[in-house]
Parts: structure tokens; sequence; C-alpha cells
């Protein structure tokens, strides 16, 4: 029989750890928290400090109860939840519920699991640390507050199912300005003038830069036809060549935001996808006789800090690897972000040996995918910089100053492994100039003139929006990828091409908010709370002061909105189309999952539909329907017949409605490309330009 007894969250990571320890060692998972404040109530005391009031989670009574007969059997019980705040709780909430000592050394935690790290913890147990707890304690009360106060006005006002927090609610304001923002925007007209010149054989690039020495924005066609009649001939003098040897850095290695943000631009992962499949390399993948092993260091970190056992090991790899050019003769010192609380290393993996192309039989293709992110975008960061030759020259033709800017790579370092995409997902490439030295003379091929306007600024998408939050220190690495899932569960935003979208019920909840609770949105006031929490955490603020304040400007709103705020209808709408039971009209109502089609005479007439969009192409199978827009069960946007079951057409790709010029039939497409939309035929090779 085992002499200690271990508790974790998880049956994953339970089984992981229990082969490190041995048979003295019994490990058992609790599943996540054992204690929570109650579902059906506030569960908070606000006349006495704020007293939290736990009860057993409805299912947890059998784990509990399995938990306590072990724990009797045991010598020692140790509490090994992850090393943050939540897991922090989970430990005292356990210690609580199973009657334990908290006087004595239970709490083991470790970064990464792996039998060397999970071997040393257990030499160094420590008590459960209180002001980590008090933080979570904090936040927890904080959030019901909020919530348990301001959901049940939104209930009895608006609609049943809706809700408000501090992190979801700056969230939604954020999406909400920018949408107001895009509505608001005036383009502004701009001109270009992109000329393709010639040394010798060899061509390149150059763009206008201005008039007689200075800068020139050409704002409309008649700049540019000042621009054109000034110029004489075809010739251009080089009149400046300035060339320049720049260092690129690599990116630091991954924190839970870069990581999410990264893997939404080069996997297409949601937040929520990202965190999970990290959760399953952190707790442990089975690797044939090496046995269950952790792969990557803790996933929810704010920190870009590695230790010095990882920088040691990667040094060694990229020297025999890659080259001693390739490796850092010093280690990087990276700013962490502010407000970041540095508690645990980057993400990185626990061992840099285990190389994506070794790793590839154990994982599943998302797992390996997120694995070969998380282990290039390390190494990377322990490699030395790219060396990239720049070249700027300059051309003038009687006062027109043309200038072309090119690079090469002369040393590649840390590109060799992992470039840093970017939210727009440009890709930087090579722009190689001829050998052009000052008071050569080029000629031009041709000077093409393009008329452009501003653009608004973009929509949020995931990776944006978690960036933003980070940048303005709301939430912390644990609440980004909940809040996201929270505010398109309420349907206040909705996800249009990976972007976000308010709905219409979301920007009467912002409204409502910003009217009766302008703190909640209030982005310093909510990050100003963020950093007292962690003062609790470091011991530095008790948790009840932090409630209290946050409770007395809190508490007089609630009693206004409860009396001022007016009942909000949300109206139905006129389809213009008749119910096709009873012939009354049909109306769109709002529900959980947005507008849908319904009878007016609801609860008489219980006649709905889905909201289905026409594209204005006749379906091309049955030339009698009509091709509309419907969405997979993965939410991924196809086309069929809107006579179907009677018609079976079906395309991924959208219809066009003119015939082939080709061979005359009705099946030409458009195919998405990286670069824009290519209108295809699916009866014969028949192709058009790519639309940029």
């Amino acid at each position: 029989m085992a002499d200690y007894l271990v508790i974790v969250e998880s049956p994953a990571k339970a089984k992981t750890i229990e082969k490190y320890l041995g048979k003295k060692f019994q490990v058992k998972a609790s599943m996540g928290h054992v204690r929570d404040l109650p579902k059906s109530q506030m569960g908070v005391d606000v006349e006495h400090d704020f007293e939290p009031r736990y009860i057993t989670i409805r299912g947890k009574g059998p784990v509990l109860k399995e938990l306590k007969q072990a724990a009797k059997k045991a010598k020692k019980v140790y509490l090994a939840a992850d090393p943050d705040r939540e897991g922090e709780a989970i430990a005292w909430h356990l210690a609580n519920s199973l009657e334990l000592d908290q006087s004595d050394d239970l709490r083991v935690v470790f970064n990464e699991i792996t039998k060397e790290a999970v071997k040393e913890s257990f030499k160094n147990p420590r008590k459960i640390d209180m002001d980590l707890v008090d933080a979570q304690q904090a936040r927890r009360i904080l959030d019901r507050l909020v919530g348990y106060n301001i959901s049940p006005i939104l209930w009895k006002k608006v609609k049943k199912g809706l809700s408000a927090g501090r992190v979801q609610s700056v969230a939604l304001r954020l999406i909400i300005d920018r949408e107001k923002e895009i509505n608001n925007f005036k383009p502004e007209e701009y001109w270009t003038i992109d000329g393709n010149f010639k040394k010798g054989k060899k061509s390149f690039q150059a763009n206008f830069y201005g008039l007689n020495g200075k800068k020139k924005k050409l704002s409309n066609a008649d700049d540019v036809k000042e621009v054109m009649a000034q110029i004489k001939g075809k010739t251009f003098d080089v009149i400046d060549v300035t060339k320049k040897e720049r260092l690129r850095n690599p990116a630091a290695p991954f924190t839970t935001s870069s990581l999410q943000q990264e893997a939404a631009r080069k996997l297409n992962f949601r937040t929520r996808k990202t965190m999970m499949l990290a959760q399953q390399l952190y707790e442990g993948i089975p690797l044939g006789r090496q046995g269950t092993v952790g792969l990557i260091t803790y996933m929810r970190t704010d920190s870009t800090r590695i230790s010095d056992t990882a920088t040691a090991e990667s040094n060694t790899f990229i020297k025999e690897n890659y080259g001693n050019e390739f490796a850092r003769n010093h280690k990087r010192k990276d700013k962490n972000q502010k407000g970041s609380q540095d508690a645990h290393e980057a993400i990185r993996p626990t061992s840099v040996l285990r190389t994506p192309q070794d790793m590839k039989e154990y994982l599943s293709r998302d797992q390996l995918r997120l694995y070969k992110l998380i282990w290039e975008r390390f190494v990377a960061s322990q490699m030395t910089p790219a060396v990239l030759d720049t070249m700027r020259v300059d051309l003038n033709n009687n006062g027109v100053t043309f200038r072309a800017n090119g690079s090469k790579v002369k040393f590649a370092g840390f590109m060799k492994v992992y470039v840093e995409s970017n939210d727009d997902n440009k890709e930087e490439k090579e722009n190689i100039l001829p050998d052009l030295e000052k008071g050569d003379k080029v000629n031009y091929e041709t000077l093409e003139q393009r008329q452009h306007f501003t653009q608004p600024p973009p929509r949020y998408t995931e990776a944006r929006l978690v960036k933003t939050l980070e940048e303005i220190g709301i939430g912390r690495p644990s609440t980004y990828s909940p809040t996201l899932d929270t505010i398109q569960r309420r349907n206040y935003v909705s996800l249009t091409n990976k972007r976000f979208m308010p709905t219409e019920l979301g920007e009467i909840v912002n409204e409502l908010i910003e009217e009766y609770f302008p703190e909640i949105l209030d982005v310093s006031f909510t990050a100003n709370m963020e950093s007292e929490l962690d003062e609790v955490e470091h011991g530095q603020m008790k948790w009840v002061r932090v409630i209290d304040e946050f409770y007395k400007s809190f508490e007089p709103n609630v009693e206004r909105a409860d009396k001022e705020m007016e009942k909000i209808e949300i109206k139905d709408e006129p389809a213009g189309i008749d119910c096709d039971v009873c012939g009354a009209p049909m109306v769109y109502k709002m529900g959980k999952y947005g507008k849908f089609l319904a009878c007016s005479r609801f609860p008489d007439c219980r006649n709905t539909k889905p909201i289905v969009k026409k594209i204005g192409v006749t379906c091309p199978k049955c030339k009698k329907g009509h091709v509309i827009e419907r969405k997979s069960k993965k939410k991924r946007i196809f086309y069929g017949c809107d006579r179907y079951p009677d018609c079976d057409y079906v395309s991924w790709d959208k219809p066009v409605e003119r015939p082939c010029p080709k061979c005359n039939e009705h099946a030409l497409v458009e195919k998405k490309l990286k670069k824009g939309v290519q209108i295809q035929c699916t009866n014969c090779d028949y192709k058009e330009e790519t639309q940029k």
C-alpha cells in the first residue's frame, strides 16, 4: 500500500507523475475545484467583510469521498495542483475539505512535468501560500459581486440569460468602440506612382518620393499630373545610395498571450483550442518506452524568463545542429509586459532534444503543429540575430525623386529556424537591387499611377483582442480564453471572417452598463483592479480592503440601476414573408444563438426557420431554386440550393451567375486564394485573373 497520497487536478496529470514517484506514492485527481460559491445565490456576506460561503460542487461528492478515504490511509498528503493562483486555491479548498493540517508542508509545485522537476519538487514541499489564495478569492468574489448584481438587472430589464463581468464587459466595449470608429471613418484619397526601372538587363521597383528634395504627398489626380508633367525623358540620375547593415533580433519565447496570438495567425487556432492542446502537452504524452512525459512547461504565464538549465541545453543543441555561429554567447534579457507577475518561466519545450520530428509519431496533427510552433520559437529565441544588408537608392529627373529600398539576408541567424508573423500576415521578402552607385543613370520602363483610399481600422481578431487586453493591463493569462468564449456564447458578438462584430444585443448591454456602471467599463479602473489583485498576491494589500473600496462605489450604482433603468423591449422585426403553416406574417426574433425567423402568432403557431442569405445566383444544377449561404456544424460557410432536399446541389466555393465563356456552362465559382479571389470553371479548365 502507498505511504503518500498526491492530489492533482486532472487524470492525465495524475497518470504522468505517478510513474515518476514510485510505488510509495498514490496519485489521484480532484477533477479541478471541489468547492465553490453556490450557483443559486450570491454566496458572499457583504455585511461581514465579504465572507465567502463555499459549498461542495454538485457532482463532486463521490470524488471527495474517495479522496477522504485515501487521505485517511496515507501517512502524508501532498497537494500538487497547478503553480498559479487557481492551483493554490484548489489546494486550499482540498486541505479544508479533507481536514488537513495547513501548518504542515503540504504543497508541491513544478513548472514542468518531467521526472527531474517532479522529484525535485517533492524534496522542497511548502505551506499553502495564503497570499496566492486570497488573490484568487478576491478575483472570484469581485466577479461574483459584479455578475450577481448586474446580471439579474439585465435579466429583468432586457432578457434572460444575459451577464456582465469586469473583463468581458471591457472586451465587449473595445469591440463596439472599434465598430464605431469604422462606421465614422471617412476615407481620404491618395495616389502613388510606382516605377519599373532598369539598369542594363536588371529591373527593379522604385516609388515616387517627392519634388525638389522634399517629400510630397499625392492627394489627388492634379498632384499626379503636376509630377508627370515635370518628368523630362526616361532617364533618371542616381543621386544617393545608402548601404547599411541591420541586425534583426529573434522574438522572445512564448507567453500565454503571444502563444494564443501566434497560434491564431500561423495555425488558424482559436484561443480555446490553443489552450486545450497546450494543456495536453503540459500534462503529458505517452512516448513509448520513455513513458508519459510533459512536453512543454506550464502554459499560463506572462513571463519570458528562461532557466539556466534550459538555456545551456539549447545552446549545446544549436551548436551541434546549426553551428557555433548560430548560438548566442550570452543569455538574452527580455523585458516582461507591464504588470506581469513573472511567477513562471516562458512557455518552452521541457527538453529541446525532443524535436518535432522525433515527436511526430506520438502526437496528433494539431498537437504536433502547436508543439512545433513552441519548439521553433524557443530555439530561435536562443539563436543569434539575423544580419540584413539594406540599400536605399534615390533617383532624380528634373527635381522629381523616386526612391527604391532593397534588402537581402547576409546571415540568417535565428531565421534559419523561425520567423514571427504579424497581425496583417504580411511576409517580409527580399528585394534585391542591382549594384548602383551615385552618378549612375537608369531608365524607367513604366510609371504606373494608382488611386487609393485610406482604410478604416480593422475589426479585432481573437489574436489582436488578446494583445490589446494584455497591453492595457486587463485580465491575466488564465482569463483571455474564457472571456472571448463568454462574449460569443452570450451572443454579444459574432465572428465574421474571423473578426469580431458586435450584435444588436451586445450594443444594448454595453450602452446600459456604460450609463449605470461606468467604472466597470473604465479601462484604467479595471487595470488598476488587476494591479491591486497582484498586490494581494505579493502580500502587500489585504483582499478585504480591495473588495470594500470597489463595493462602496459599486453598490449605489446597483440600487440606481434597479430603480431607474427602463425596461427595454427588443421588438420583433417584420421579415416580409408569410408563415407557410398558418399564413400569418413572419418576424425576426432574437434567440440564444442569434436571430431566427418565427411566426408572429407564437405560441399559437410555433413555426420557426433559420435565416438564409440568398447570393443572387440561380441553382446551376436544377435551374429552379436559388443558391443560399449555409453554415456547417463547424461554422464553415458553404453554398446550397434552397430547394433541398429536392435538389442536392452543394459547393464550398461561391457560384457565379454568368456562364463560363469557354464551355458556356453555369459552372463558374469564386476560389479564395491567399492574395485574392480567382474565378474558375468546374466543368473545364477556364480561369480568370486573380482579383486583388
